[in-house]
C-alpha cells in the first residue's frame, strides 16, 4: 500500500511539474539554452581529448617501449605529460606547415584570379557590343545614384552597423572563451584519463546490472578501438596521398603542385565527396593560369588516386572499420545529412560501431537457437529410452 502511495504521488508530482513547464514554456527554454550553451565547452573539450588521444597514446606506448629497452622506470605521470606535449608539438607544426603552403597559394590564386577577370572585363564588354547587347542601362544606373541620399542611408543605418558589429564582438570572445576552456578540460581529460576511466568503471558497475555494465564497457571499447584505428590509419593515409600527389604533379610541371597535394590529403579524409571537390579546385586553378594543362593535372591526379586507394589504402587502413562499400557510402550520406563535414567523417566508424553490435547479437541469438534446438532432441530421445 505504502509502494502504491509513493507511485501516486511522484505521478502527481510530474504531472504538475509538468503544468507548470507548460505555462512558462519561454522560461524552460531558456533555461535549457543556458544549460545547453554551458555544455558546449565541455562536450567540445571531450570531444577535442577524444580526438588527441589516437596520437597520444601511440606517442605512450613508443615511450613505454624505449624505457623498457633502457631499463629505465619513468612514471605513468610523467609519461603521459611528455606524450601530450609531443602531440601538441606535432599538431601545431602540422598546422603551421599546412598555413605556410596553403595561404601563399591561395593569395596567389586570388591576385591571378583579380587579375584575370580585369582583363577579360574589356574583352566582355567588346563581345556584348559586338552582339548588339545595349549595357547603356548600367552606366545610367551608376551615374543616376544619389551620393548624398547614400550618404544619409549610411548614417541612417550607422546605428544599426555599430550594433551588430557589437554583437559579432561579443560572439567572438565568446567563442575564444569556450575554445580555451574546451582545450583546458580536454588537457585535463588526457592528463587523467585513466583515473576517469577507472571511476567511469567503478560508477557503470555500481549502479548498473552486471550485465548492463559489461555490455557498456564492451560498447566503450569498442567505439576507443574503432575510432583510434580509423582517425590513425586516416591520417597516415592523407600523408601518404598528398606526398605522392606533389611529387608526381612536380614532375609535371603542373602549377600549383604544393596546395592540390594539401588539398588531396585533406579531402581524403572526407569519403567519396572530398577527393572529387579537392581534383576539381585543383583543376579550376591550374585553368586560370595554365589552361593548357588542365587535362594533364586531371589524368595525372586520377591515377594517384586509383594507386593509392587500390594499393596503399587496403594496407594502410586495411579493414580497421570493417565496413563494406555500400555501409560507407550509407554512412557518409546520413552523417552528412545530419552533421554536415563533421558528421561525414566521424559517422563511420560509429556505423561500424553498430554493425559490429548487430552482428554480435545476430551471432549469438543464432547460437541460442541453435542450442535449443540441439537440446530439444535430446530431451525427447530421454524420454523414449525411460519408456
Amino acid at each position: 500500500m505504502e509502494k502504491k502511495f509513493k507511485q501516486n504521488l511522484l505521478l502527481i508530482a510530474f504531472g504538475v511539474a509538468l503544468y507548470a513547464a507548460l505555462m512558462n514554456i519561454g522560461a524552460v527554454v531558456r533555461f535549457l539554452g543556458g544549460i545547453v550553451s554551458l555544455a558546449v565547452p565541455v562536450v567540445a573539450g571531450f570531444v577535442i581529448a577524444f580526438v588527441l588521444n589516437v596520437p597520444m597514446t601511440g606517442i605512450e606506448k613508443l615511450l613505454h617501449k624505449l624505457c623498457d629497452k633502457s631499463k629505465r622506470r619513468m612514471p605513468d605521470g610523467l609519461i603521459s605529460g611528455v606524450s601530450l606535449v609531443v602531440t601538441l608539438v606535432i599538431v601545431v607544426l602540422v598546422v603551421a606547415l599546412v598555413g605556410k603552403m596553403l595561404l601563399p597559394e591561395l593569395m596567389a590564386s586570388v591576385v591571378s584570379l583579380y587579375e584575370l577577370v580585369m582583363e577579360k572585363v574589356p574583352l566582355l564588354v567588346q563581345l556584348l557590343s559586338d552582339y548588339d547587347i545595349d549595357i547603356s542601362w548600367v552606366v545610367g544606373w551608376l551615374e543616376s545614384l544619389n551620393i548624398g541620399q547614400l550618404i544619409q542611408k549610411v548614417t541612417t543605418g550607422a546605428g544599426s552597423v555599430i550594433s551588430s558589429a557589437v554583437s559579432i564582438a561579443v560572439s567572438a570572445v565568446s567563442g575564444v572563451t569556450n575554445a580555451v576552456i574546451a582545450l583546458i578540460i580536454a588537457f585535463y581529460v588526457l592528463l587523467g584519463k585513466k583515473n576517469l576511466t577507472r571511476q567511469c568503471k567503478m560508477l557503470v558497475k555500481a549502479y548498473l546490472k552486471d550485465s548492463v555494465a559489461a555490455y557498456l564497457i564492451r560498447v566503450a571499447q569498442l567505439i576507443r578501438d574503432l575510432y583510434s584505428k580509423f582517425l590513425s590509419g586516416q591520417c597516415v593515409e592523407a600523408c601518404i596521398l598528398g606526398v605522392l600527389m606533389v611529387f608526381f604533379l612536380s614532375i609535371f610541371r603542373i602549377p600549383y603542385a604544393a596546395l592540390i597535394g594539401v588539398l588531396a590529403a585533406v579531402g581524403t579524409l572526407i569519403p567519396y565527396v572530398g577527393s572529387f571537390a579537392s581534383c576539381a579546385i585543383g583543376a579550376f586553378l591550374v585553368l586560370l593560369v595554365d589552361p593548357g594543362k588542365v587535362i594533364v593535372c586531371v589524368i595525372v591526379y586520377l591515377v594517384v588516386q586509383f594507386v593509392e586507394n587500390q594499393f596503399i589504402y587496403p594496407h594502410v587502413v586495411g579493414t580497421s572499420v570493417g565496413l563494406s562499400a555500400l555501409w560507407t557510402l550509407v554512412a557518409v550520406l546520413v552523417g552528412g545529412k545530419l552533421m554536415g563535414l563533421l558528421g561525414m567523417i566521424f559517422f563511420i566508424p560509429l556505423t561500424a560501431v553498430l554493425v559490429t553490435l548487430l552482428r554480435e547479437h545476430t551471432e549469438h541469438v543464432i547460437a541460442r537457437k541453435h542450442a535449443a534446438t540441439v537440446i530439444e532432441p535430446a530431451e525427447e530421445e530421454g524420454t523414449n529410452d525411460e519408456e
